[in-house]
């Protein structure tokens, strides 16, 4: 597939849950799966349950913390037929995702040309990035709950441009979300939708010249 070409850019934005790791949809349905009923009952609560909802926002800014977050999240599963406990909940809900070597080459490989790279991530639960080393990854860390702004808020992609020194129209924001990316791309950001490595690296190259000598 070809791609048009947009303006040259020179840093990069990464997202970490469906972009560094496998999907998170896929594991948050795997562990709707081992309830026994619906498997997409954690995803809809989520996107769609008003109580939910605001304990993810809650939790992914830092107002609520991973306990707090559990015990709610676990009372509206139940709420809705699920059989399960509070404790531990966020890792079992992450349990099925793995590393993507392949991202964590690319993201190597933009680093060794020169081109800046900052995670930008809603956290989500404890040992989330446990088994990454974060400073390997990327020149700088926006974790959501820490500066207390999650995606798609276009102040946390700003956050991130503002500690790697670029401008806004310099950055490209790569994520598995398409609003994330319509956040980013309010304040001028460019976008990759992510699907695989390969073609998140092809596309940096040949629409935004991001590691285009690294195809």
């Amino acid at each position: 597939m070809s791609y048009a070409r947009e303006k040259t850019r020179t840093a990069v934005l990464v997202d970490f849950g469906g972009v560094i790791t496998s999907s998170v949809l896929r594991a948050f349905t795997d562990f709707g799966a081992s309830l026994g009923g619906d498997p997409r009952l954690p995803l809809d609560l989520l996107a769609r349950d008003e109580h939910a909802r605001t304990l993810l926002a809650g939790h992914e800014c830092g107002r609520i913390d991973t306990e707090a977050f559990e015990r709610g999240f676990a009372e509206r599963l139940r709420a809705h037929g699920a059989d399960v406990s509070a404790e531990g909940l966020t890792a079992r809900m992450q349990a099925g995702l793995s590393i993507d070597q392949d991202m964590l080459a690319l993201l190597g490989d933009l680093r060794a040309a020169g081109h800046r790279v900052a995670l930008v991530s809603n956290s989500f639960g404890t040992g989330t990035y446990d088994g990454v080393d974060l400073a390997a990854v990327a020149d700088e860390v926006v974790i959501s709950a820490e500066v207390g702004i999650r995606k798609p808020s276009r102040r946390i992609y700003a956050i991130a441009c503002e500690r790697l020194g670029v401008e806004l129209e310099e950055a490209v924001m790569i994520d598995d979300l398409q609003q994330n990316l319509d956040g980013a791309a309010r304040i001028g950001i460019g976008g990759v939708l992510h699907t695989s490595a390969a073609d998140t690296r092809r596309q940096l190259a040949e629409r935004f010249g991001i590691g285009r000598a690294a195809l």
